[in-house]
């Protein structure tokens, strides 16, 4: 590990307010699909939109993506870094800026678009001590000019952490990733229609809805131990040159599948047994996902959100709550849909 242990800024040059400004629009006598832009001359544009328009999100380390093609006029102008705002039946649902355009030489213009999270693929470098991941997020978010909404509190404190060039969204991530080994707590981190938002699983929940054969077209169902499954946890540290190993195991697990151990180095902070423990839990278990084809449309099916779900999937009949670690909502003139990746089920 390397031994800096304190960070000094010699220069600044050129540094502006770096909060991008927050717009909002409300259009009464909007229709059901409403898309704006507003380029850097503060104009606001409704493009003419070819096709349908996808919104993509994703549980871990990507932004939302919004993905639409414009028909090019005389009057709409835009470039890399325009706000884009979408909103259906009224309700937000995604805010963020232009990254990439296409053109054919028909004129169509492909847009591609991110969520403000997109700014956390910067590099930077952190030394902190005894932070949350929920104050790690505030703090990051206030250095990079990232506007925050619900923030909740993790709780968990992480010891002395050094984090070298290393792209902000994985500092976050790892911080939420042991907040989870060491208390068995999932927290989800997204882009709120322009807020940056921190929740447990519980907060997306979706408790009136149940997606099943009715609701959609067609499903893919994928079981594997040959990936994140342990019946085996070693954790180890080194004190006065010496390494001491703590050990989480299930003989009955070894014996049906055969070893499959992880090795890790534990972090300062960490209480070995009980993360040993939390983390034989989380990965003891066969890897069962499901990859479900044109849902009907629902705004809350997003990365995070927990919702029930009832298949025949041969070997078992699935009837439980499902994590969504994947979502493409596909919007037209005609249909809603979308198309989803769940998983965290137990055989």
């Amino acid at each position: 590990m390397s031994n800096l242990n304190s960070i000094t800024v010699q220069s600044i040059s050129g540094v502006t307010n770096l909060k991008r400004e927050y717009i909002t629009v409300n259009n009464k006598d909007a229709p059901i699909i409403e898309l704006y832009i507003k380029n850097h001359e503060n104009k606001l544009f409704i493009p003419i939109v070819k096709d349908e328009i996808t919104w993509e999100t994703s549980r871990k380390d990507s932004p939302s993506k919004l993905s639409f093609t414009v028909l090019k006029d005389n009057i709409i102008s835009f470039n890399e870094g325009s706000a884009v705002i979408f909103k259906f039946n009224g309700k937000g649902v995604f805010y963020g800026f232009v990254f990439e355009k296409t053109r054919d030489k028909e004129h169509h213009i492909k847009v591609t678009a991110y969520d403000q999270t997109r700014y956390l693929k910067n590099k930077h470098t952190y030394i902190y001590k005894n932070k949350t991941a929920s104050e790690l997020v505030k703090m990051i978010s206030a250095d990079f000019g990232i506007i925050t909404g619900n923030i909740q509190d993790t709780k968990y404190k992480i010891g002395l952490r050094i984090e070298d060039n290393t792209p902000l969204m994985d500092i976050i991530q790892f911080a939420l990733s042991e907040t989870c080994l060491n208390t068995g707590n999932i927290f989800t981190m997204y882009d709120d229609f322009g807020k940056l938002a921190l929740c447990d699983l519980n907060t997306l929940r979706i408790n009136d809805m149940m997606i099943n054969g009715n609701s959609t077209q067609n499903f893919d169902y994928k079981t594997t131990i040959d990936s994140n499954v342990y019946n085996k946890i070693v954790l180890y540290k080194d004190i006065d040159k010496q390494r001491q190993f703590f050990i989480s195991q299930d003989k009955y697990h070894i014996n049906r599948w055969g070893l499959l151990q992880s090795v890790e180095q534990l972090n300062d902070g960490d209480n070995p047994t009980n993360k040993a423990n939390v983390m034989l839990s989380l990965f003891n278990r066969i890897s069962r996902t499901l990859t479900l084809k044109n849902v009907l449309g629902d705004l809350r099916l997003r990365a995070g959100a927990i919702v029930y779900c009832y298949f025949n999937l041969g070997d078992i009949i699935l009837n439980k709550l499902m994590l969504v670690e994947n979502a493409k909502h596909k919007f037209s003139n005609q249909e809603y849909t979308v198309d989803l990746l769940v998983s965290g089920f137990e055989y």
